[in-house]
Formats: structure tokens, sequence, C-alpha cells
């Protein structure tokens, strides 16, 4: 083995004793003595809140305006690898242990109008959209009790990008983790922070998240640069006004038929929107036209002072739209993208895809020919390809930055120059600080790669629904695939594909053409794709036709970009990899609603004989699809299903 090699394995015992949790069962350090856990203060956290790590007494807390790159650390420890944890600390192997956080949601029925129209058939948490900030820290326990209130539907709620080890129960995917949560049950999801940063939570049940079941998780932790003052996540969202369910039959069109496909009314910021609509519509509650309208009709607005430095943590929770997003005036630093620590890079735009998240930096220093009276617009521009929204007489313009908190002024300010163009950040601009290096794959790639495109559904109305493997996903509410670890052969409606690799890579290949079907058709849509329970390297994005025998040559083996959700380009493809170290059954989807709803999805089946020994029980799994059909049994709404059912 060598000198070098047989030293690394002496530092990996005893890091099995140090207070770090592995890439296995966590193992924590008992407190030895009388001990005092330590207190972190994240700056800009909620009132009252702060992190706490029992058994660390001989630490400290390193977490500074001037030392965002450092979380915590012992005190007086000359050498940092085993004695900090900060922005190069791989967490997908060591992580501090924290303590529970405990949080209870309700999904309710609610009328609401975050742009100023009413929605008759809202449906959200807590009796808000977005649902309620749910606040951690990194290694924290966190515990959510959902109660379900909804009279029609069931529920599950999916905990976007966390990785889920040992806990893929507490994936939220109903269908695939779990049975939905019937009316007035509660189901208690447990799963561990290992991760820092930002994401959101939302319903995994059919098209409820459409119609406001999402809100923001935020885990505190290091960051990669420095600033001042940090906002909680904004949730960036398309807005349709009449239910998601009744609009997604827009998208389900027969073969050879003329079919206009979903649109959106509004673009919201964190649930305020500016919609300009007849005040004579009984449904508009606060028109853009009355000026003294002051209601939920309005734009986002916040708040600069000159000199700081401002950390925003961005989310598309959109139904169907990608946006480019930029302060006009101002540039961004960019420093994380989904849950993956970055090399900082500085832009004055930021395309973001639905479910990425991107943490960036803005130094408020006005420009020298500032806007009058110190106002900038935020915008959200969804360019062509990216999405369909109907703006009566609005466009971008979503929010409003101000140097005077007084000012009521309309900003004048103008857009800042970019490409207006449905893609992704440079790809060669997203470099993780923590390096993957990427090794050839254990499985067969020419097996594993899937074309996107349409198929005609006829087992399920004959519509055209969109697929990613030899027909659309199609699920059993009341039979989920983590109820059938036993199972050789699976329903093909599933869309099952066993990983049951052990170690090393898996590499998975989605392309835009329909070569399977003997066509060379070409869908012009772009889809950004989410794999659960991972995070993935790029090993490749392109907008040209994918060639096996000459594209993989150019693949990025050494530090990729790496994160949760990439687009694959329209008529192109999207080279993925990933470690098999999560047994599981996971999701891969595309994260347009409209196209999940249809089908285009499949179900990543990892290490099959590991899964159940993993997560440790399926009872409250059984109890929930008990639940379930007990429901179905008893209530007097009909259950009609009519989507894939994620």
């Amino acid at each position: 083995m060598g000198f070098f090699g047989s030293c690394w394995e002496v530092l990996l015992q005893f890091m099995s004793m140090s207070p770090f949790s592995g890439p296995g069962r966590p193992q924590y350090p008992l407190p030895l003595g009388p001990s005092h856990d330590l207190t972190v203060h994240p700056h800009h956290a909620s009132p009252g809140f702060h992190c706490s790590y029992p058994g660390y007494e001989d630490w400290e807390s390193c977490n500074g305006p001037d030392s965002r790159d450092c979380w915590i650390q012992r005190r007086g420890a000359k050498q940092p690898l085993w004695n900090t944890f900060n922005i190069e600390t791989d967490y997908e192997a060591m992580w501090p242990r924290g303590i529970k956080r405990e949080y209870w949601l309700e999904v309710s029925d609610m009328k609401i109008a975050p742009d100023g129209y009413l929605k008759p058939l809202g449906k959200v948490f807590n009796g808000s959209y977005p649902g309620p900030l749910i606040e951690a820290c990194w290694g924290d326990e966190i515990i959510v009790h959902v109660t379900n209130k909804l009279t029609t539907n069931g529920t599950t709620v999916h905990w976007h990008g966390i990785r889920q080890l040992h806990s893929n129960e507490m994936d939220g995917v109903n269908g695939v983790t779990q049975c939905p949560i019937a009316e007035d049950e509660t189901f208690t999801y447990k799963f561990t922070a290992s991760q820092y940063g930002h994401t959101w939570y939302h319903s995994h049940y059919s098209l409820q998240y459409p119609d406001g079941v999402a809100g923001p998780l935020l885990i505190h932790g290091p960051s990669s640069a420095d600033w001042d003052e940090a906002w909680d996540p904004i949730l960036i969202s398309d807005w349709v006004h009449d239910s998601a369910f009744a609009v997604f039959q827009k998208e389900l069109c027969l073969p050879g038929a003329k079919c206009t496909p979903p649109t959106s009314q509004s673009i919201l910021l964190n649930g305020t929107g500016h919609y300009l609509c007849n005040e004579t519509d009984p449904r508009c509650v606060c028109p853009q036209t009355n000026p003294d309208c002051v209601g939920p009709s309005s734009y986002f607005t916040k708040t600069f002072q000159k000199g700081k430095r401002y950390l925003l943590r961005l989310i598309n929770a959109s139904t169907d739209a990608g946006y480019i997003f930029s302060i006009d005036g101002h540039t961004l630093k960019v420093i994380s993208t989904d849950f993956v620590p970055i090399h900082p890079y500085t832009t004055n735009s930021l395309h973001i895809a639905i479910g990425q998240r991107y943490s960036v930096i803005v130094e408020a220093a006005e420009p020298d020919t500032p806007a009058q009276d110190g106002n900038y617009w935020i915008r959200t521009e969804v360019p062509s390809g990216c999405g369909s929204i109907d703006l009566p007489g609005s466009n971008e313009k979503t929010g409003i930055i101000r140097y005077d908190s007084d000012s009521t002024a309309f900003p004048s300010s103008t857009k800042n120059p970019f490409p207006s163009n449905c893609t992704d950040e440079p790809y060669e601009s997203l470099k993780p600080i923590v390096e993957w290096l990427v090794q050839p794959p254990e499985n067969n790639v020419t097996t594993n790669t899937y074309e996107v495109g349409f198929d005609n559904d006829k087992a399920h109305g004959g519509f055209r629904r969109w697929d990613m493997t030899n027909t659309p996903l199609w699920l059993n509410f009341s039979n989920p695939t983590i109820l059938n670890l036993k199972n050789t052969t699976w329903n093909p409606e599933y869309c099952v594909i066993p990983y049951d690799y052990k170690h090393g890579w898996v590499y998975l290949v989605i392309t835009g053409n329909l070569t399977r079907l003997g066509e060379a058709k070409v869908i012009p849509a772009a889809h950004p794709i989410h794999i659960h329970g991972h995070d993935f390297v790029i090993l490749a994005q392109s907008n040209k036709t994918y060639d096996e025998s000459t594209d993989p040559q150019h693949f990025n083996f050494h530090n990729p970009p790496r994160r949760d959700v990439a687009f694959l380009p329209a008529a192109g493809y999207l080279a993925l990899a990933f470690k098999p170290d999560n047994p599981g059954v996971w999701l891969v989807h595309c994260h347009i609603a409209w196209h999940a709803s249809s089908g285009l999805a499949l179900q990543i089946l990892e290490r099959q004989e590991d899964i159940l020994s993993s997560i440790g029980t399926l009872s409250k799994t059984r109890d929930t699809c008990d639940g379930w059909e007990e429901w179905l049994e008893t209530t007097k709404v009909p259950f009609d299903q009519d989507d894939s059912g994620i």
C-alpha cells in the first residue's frame, strides 16, 4: 500500500472516532464528563434561532462577516483536516452532529390571490403561500409532522435535493416511496441535514405544488464568499389562476390534434405578484389600475444599504418556466449551485431552471449614474423556449430594490445587457469547491441511454404523453415501489431501472431525440432533469445530437459541475454520473410539472437488496398505505387518476 496509503488508512480510523459521521450509519462521540452545547448564532436567522452542537465543548464558532467559509473548529487545533467543518469539508462523508428540529405542517384548501387575482382552488401549507420557513443547522435531524386536511386529495411532501441517506422512505413521493397521506391523517418525516444551503419542500402528489403547496427550507452552514446581510430564501414561481389539475388537461393531447399547451398568468417572488386585470372581473380582488390598492397585487420589495454585501438565496419553484434573474445596475457573485458550494464567479444575470437553487452575493454599491430615487428593478425574464407566461400589461419586472426605504417611486432603471436564451449557466463557471474525480462507469451506458419524447399512451386515454423510457411513467398510489422490494420483475409503467452496483460510478445519458422509435424525430423542448437522493456530476451538456461513439471522448471527468437539477438542452443531450452509495428507490424526472404529470420520469432502483436494511423498517409506510386504502373505501369523493402520480 505504501507509506501514504497507510497514513490515510490510520487517518480514516481516527476520523471514525472523532465528531464526524461517515458514509455509513453516523457515528458520533459521547461527551466525556461535564459538557455543554457549542452554540452558533447564524447571522440573520429567525429571531431566537441558534445552532447547537452537543458534545463539542472544546469547539467554537468560526463563522463571521469576514470568515464565512468556516463553520465550527476545535479550539487551538493546528491541523484543520479533522478539526474544522468548513467549506472544504466533504459533506457526503462527514458532518457535525446537531440537534433535533421539530416542525408541524398542515395542508389545506384555501382561496388565495398572491398576484391580486383570486384562485378559488388554492392549496397551502399552514394557511399561507409560500409555506413557513423550515430552518435548521448543518447536521441537525429535521422532524416534520405533516397533516392532510384536503378533502379531495391525498398528499405527500418531498424535501427537494435532500440526500436522504438511510431514509429513502422519507423522500415523499407517492407511488414511489409512500402512499399518499389520507385526509385527517399525519405522516412524520425524519431526515438528517447532512448538507447545508437552501432549498424548498413541496408536494409530490400530482399537481398540488403549482396550486401553492410549497415552501422554503434553509440549512445554515458555511459559504464560499463573505457577506454582511442575508435574506430568507426567495421562491420564484409562475402562477396559474385556475386549478393546476384542470389546467393540466391542456397538456393531454390526442395524436394529430391541434393542442395549446398550458400557460401561466403571472410570476411571483415569494408569493408576491403583480397582475393587471379588469376591475369588473369579480376575481380581480386588488386591480393594478387602482392606485389605492396595497393588497396582494404588488411588487416584491427589499431595501439595500450602500456598502453592504447581501446574500440572496434564489429558488426556481415554477411549474413550467425557467428564468433569467437580474437586478438592474448590479452584478451577482454566484457562490453555490443547488447544495454545492462553488468557486465564486460574477455575472450580470443568472439562468435558473425549475428546481435549481443559487446563492448569490450582491454588493450594494450604486452605479456612478444611479437610477432615479435609488430604485432598481428586479427582473425575472422568461426566455423563449423556457415556459409560457401570459402577462397582460406587464413584463419581466417583478421586484424592486430601494436604497431609500421611504421611497415609493417606480424605478426608472435600465435592464442589464445579457443574451436571452433558454439554457443553464455556463458549464465552465460551475466549479465545485470539493473536487470529485470521476471514474469509468460500472454500468452499460448504451442500455442506460434514454430518449425524451412523446408516446401514445393507449392504456390511459390514448393521449400523447411525455416519456423517458418505452412508456410514460404511471404509478399506483396504493402500491408504492418501496413496498415491493422483493420483486424480480416490474410493471413496465413503473419505469424501474435496476442499479445493483455497490461501488464506483453509474452513468446516465438522456437525449432529446426519439431514435429508439426509429424516427429521428426531434422534440424542440428543454427539460430540467432532477434526480432524487443524489448530487450528480454533469459529464457533458450539449444542444447537439448525441453520438455514442465520439461524444464520450469529450466527457469531463475532473471536477465537473455538480448539482441535483440540470438542463437537458432542446434536441441535445445530458450526460450525468453519480455514486451508487445510497440504497433506495429514487425518482428521475423532468421538473416541468406538466411533463412530470404526463409521465416524463423513471425510477432508479439502487442496490435493491440493501434498501430495507438501510432504512430499518417500513412499518410507518405500511400504516400510511392502510390509511389511504381506508380513505378510498369510505370517501364519497371519486378518485380518478389522470396523470402519472408525481
